[in-house]
């Protein structure tokens, strides 16, 4: 394929870096040219970004423009997942543009943006705006939008595949239909390093779902990466945990003897135990600091400002870091703990040297031993280039209804025109007139039962058919309260002087007093006052707890459980395993059997004069947290008498008063249609699932001018339309969506339909006389499920330990008082 060729000064530019344009990003010159859309599938590295922007640059060019004024008005549009992914872009967009002197202005937009700055940018738009797809929904529901994207060229979506797939995908899908519409011509170009199924994201990507006409452009092959598993010194890989706070000193060690280490972590609560564990270990005071999303934004930009200048030796993080941020002079990514898929794996170990042509060297630090396996089987797929991903699905209802209100704040409407707009998103092409109806009809007036309340009278239609807000002040009460990311209700953590230092859940804050302390920020707190919607703090001497979060639990992936299956089933590579790993498996082996891909193995036994069966799914925590509420449902049904169970992303483990001797009718398929109704509908997951989605669809409202609802405050709301919607509108909209994120996002139940439906031909029951070695990594955690990741480590040690002897030895379970 031939490229047109790169304009004089940036191919100076280039050459005065001793750079040259690598062929991924000449293509994109050329599929800008021919106007096609396209995805930019290539290594972290790579060039990406600047593939992405090059025809931007190129178009502001002088040898381009022939001497015109460059053009008024929004010519590129980027959107990125995270806001400081998009600020790191701006400061490395801003270089090529102030060394040729481009006439060519870059600004960033997100809810930390001035409201000064953002109605300057609506009334004169900059040429190139970064932002988020929730800032971009926004800017969508304003009056001016029309003229504001009408001379829209390019839209540029980094890390496409962080997104794509959720509710944030959905908003974004629809905007992109809403900018087509205003801006016809406009060429859409999504980017990444990770996509598993490309041509799925060429039709998320594409107008209609038409994916020929998306242009997939795949980059250049970059180094091998060097990924090692760290494995404890002179100790033995532990039974359970997941904080793998064993490997502190080895960490410690590895920060001193590299320039600057990048350390993952798979929750906020570890990245605070972990930099804790760190500071302690500090002896050579070395610049250390901590990065995840509840820190305040004067801290997260204080950090990545300390990384970008090379001022740090080491930073704790989360997946506030995952993407993209540029910082080359990383030399070692560590990951605490199981990384869960080898897609996320791969994005974090590219956060080092990020360049395509130097490997990038990452330590693994598993938690247990299942984590251990999971480690190699994550680097085996890193080796292989095998990727993996959520899914896609149907877009939610709920999303489509805050756009259609941000619709109706930009103007009056037509319905099935704006209809005939949405379902060109192949994320909605699914809605037809019927359910688009609804939709309105909900908007509108809040579904049937809630029509006679004037508060949900939003929009209505005229005579002229056209669909309009009731009042100007639902405009105001929408760009007030629209968004996606619905974190559990927050408290702003200050200083007296009002210095922030970051936001904790309100279930967190409400349990504290004056005087106690807790560790936030990496520093010991106590705290002075707790207000509405603050806690006041001063520093503190005596260290405190870790505040914990309910976000949700990473799964594991699909793709890394059956290879985790296939490590156990292959006998003969064991000899690569540490001593402790290949006795546990051979033990296993040797008493029970191996759960091998494409089985179902259900071990039952006694153990401290109860009952215990123990699936090994491999399923992830999700579905298996799941599982567990509905076989205990049905052992309660069938006398067995059952007391509790416990899940890990491997196992689920039930115990009772009483032995199942038949696993296989516990797993029938009608579980789905029988139990789960039934447990779903009557436990607190529906009524979550409804929360959301009441806020998202703006039926609930968080904020109102100058004022915010606490957490108690929005769940009572929405807990009582909640009762009256099921007793009078059961077939109501949002009831429909929350059932959808019960069964889909909450418990998991397409990996557990798949599970019960080949339980028949797959199931392998043994029962054993005393528990195995592959069940006390799951029984260790028993009573200790609820505490946060980390916590329970340390009391897990004892308990492992007895367990084992049980499990590991040839003796009978009465040697170690553990039998009936």
């Amino acid at each position: 394929m031939s490229h047109p060729p790169l304009p004089p000064e940036l191919a100076a530019w280039f050459a005065a870096r001793d750079w040259s344009v690598r062929r991924h990003q000449a293509e994109m010159l050329g599929i800008a040219a021919s106007g096609r859309h396209a995805l930019l599938v290539a290594d972290t590295g790579a060039g990406k970004t600047l593939g992405g922007f090059l025809p931007t640059l190129a178009d502001f060019c002088p040898s381009i423009l022939g001497g015109a004024a460059p053009p008024d008005g929004l010519h590129t549009l980027y959107v990125s997942p995270l806001k400081a992914l998009a600020h790191d872009v701006r400061r490395n967009l801003l270089t090529p543009v102030e060394e040729l002197g481009l006439p060519l202005r870059v600004e960033t937009r997100s809810g930390d943006t001035p409201s000064d700055r953002k109605a300057r940018q609506r009334a004169r738009p900059p040429h190139v705006l970064l932002t988020t797809p929730e800032s971009l929904s926004l800017l969508l529901s304003y009056p001016e939008s029309a003229t504001m994207f009408a001379g829209l060229k390019r839209i540029v979506i980094d890390e496409v595949h962080a997104f794509a797939t959720s509710k944030r995908g959905d908003l974004l899908a629809l905007s992109l239909a809403r900018l087509q519409a205003l801006a016809p011509t406009m060429q859409r170009v999504a980017l990444s390093a990770t996509l598993a199924d490309p041509d799925a994201y060429r039709a998320w990507l594409a107008p209609r779902g038409e994916v020929a006409g998306v242009a997939l452009v795949v980059g250049e092959q970059g180094a091998e990466p060097e990924v090692e598993i760290l494995l404890p010194e002179g100790a033995r890989v532990p039974w359970g945990g997941h904080a793998a706070s064993w490997a502190v000193p080895q960490l410690y060690a590895a920060i001193k003897a590299n320039r600057t280490t990048l350390v993952f972590t798979n929750t906020r609560f570890l990245a605070e135990f972990i930099f804790q564990q760190l500071w302690e270990a500090n002896e050579d005071n070395l610049p250390i600091g901590i990065h995840h999303g509840s820190l305040s934004v004067e801290a997260r930009r204080k950090v990545e400002g300390a990384m970008a200048r090379g001022e740090l030796r080491g930073l704790v993080c989360t997946a506030s870091l995952d993407l993209g941020v540029d910082w080359g002079d990383i030399d070692l990514v560590v990951q605490m703990g199981a990384p869960k898929g080898s897609s996320r794996l791969l994005q974090r170990i590219g956060r080092a040297n990020h360049r395509l042509d130097s490997p990038s060297r990452a330590l693994l630090a598993p938690g247990n031993r299942f984590e251990f396996l999971e480690a190699m089987a994550a680097c085996q797929a890193v080796a292989e280039g095998q990727r993996d991903g959520e899914a896609f699905r149907p877009g939610g209802l709920d999303v489509l209804a805050q756009h259609v209100m941000a619709c109706a704040c930009a103007g009056p409407f037509e319905g099935e025109a704006l209809r005939q707009e949405i379902v060109s998103s192949s994320a909605y092409a699914w809605v037809a007139p019927e359910v688009w109806e609804r939709v309105l009809q909900f908007v509108a007036t809040g579904g049937y039962a809630l029509r006679a309340y004037d508060r949900f009278q939003r929009i209505v239609r005229g005579r002229d058919g056209l669909w309009r807000l009731t009042h100007p002040e639902h405009a105001a009460r929408h760009r007030l309260n629209a968004g996606i990311i619905l974190d559990s209700e927050m408290v702003d953590v200050r200083f007296r002087n009002q210095r922030s230092l970051g936001r904790v859940e309100e279930s967190f804050a409400a349990a504290l007093r004056p005087g106690d302390t807790f560790r936030f920020a990496g520093l010991d707190l106590e705290v002075e006052a707790m207000r509405e919607s603050e806690l006041v703090v001063r520093a503190a001497k005596r260290s405190g707890t870790i505040p914990s979060y309910m976000g949700q639990r990473l799964a594991l992936s699909t793709h890394l459980s059956e290879r985790v299956q296939g490590l156990l089933a292959d006998r003969a590579g064991w000899a690569r395993f540490p001593d402790d790993v290949r006795e546990w498996l051979e033990m296993q082996d040797w008493r029970s059997e191996l759960p091998a891909p494409g089985t179902l193995l259900v071990e039952s036994f006694p153990h401290d004069r109860r009952e215990y069966t123990v699936f090994y799914t491999f399923e992830g925590w999700p579905a298996n947290q799941s599982l567990g509420m509905l076989i205990t449902r049905r052992m309660e049904a069938a006398g067995l008498s059952p007391l509790g169970f416990v899940a890990n992303d491997y196992a689920l483990a039930v115990w009772g008063l009483k032995p199942v001797d038949d696993p296989s009718s516990l797993l029938s398929p009608d579980i789905l249609a029988d139990e789960f109704t039934e447990w779903v509908e009557g436990s607190y997951l529906l009524r979550r699932a409804f929360r959301e989605v009441a806020v998202i669809a703006g039926l609930v409202e968080r904020q109102q001018p100058g004022k915010r609802k606490t957490g108690r405050q929005v769940t009572f709301s929405t807990d009582l339309i909640y009762d009256v919607l099921r007793k009078y509108e059961p077939d109501h909209v949002l009831l429909g969506a929350a059932w959808a994120d019960a069964r889909a996002r909450m418990t998991d139940v397409g990996r557990l339909a798949a599970l019960l439906e080949r339980r028949d031909r797959t199931l392998r029951h043994v029962r054993l006389d005393r528990v195995s070695p592959l069940a006390v990594p799951v029984l260790v955690m028993i009573g200790r499920e609820s505490l946060p990741q980390g916590a329970a480590d340390d009391a897990l040690l004892f308990e492992a330990e007895s367990l084992a002897g049980a499990a590991m030895r040839g003796s009978g379970p009465e040697d170690f008082g553990l039998g009936n």
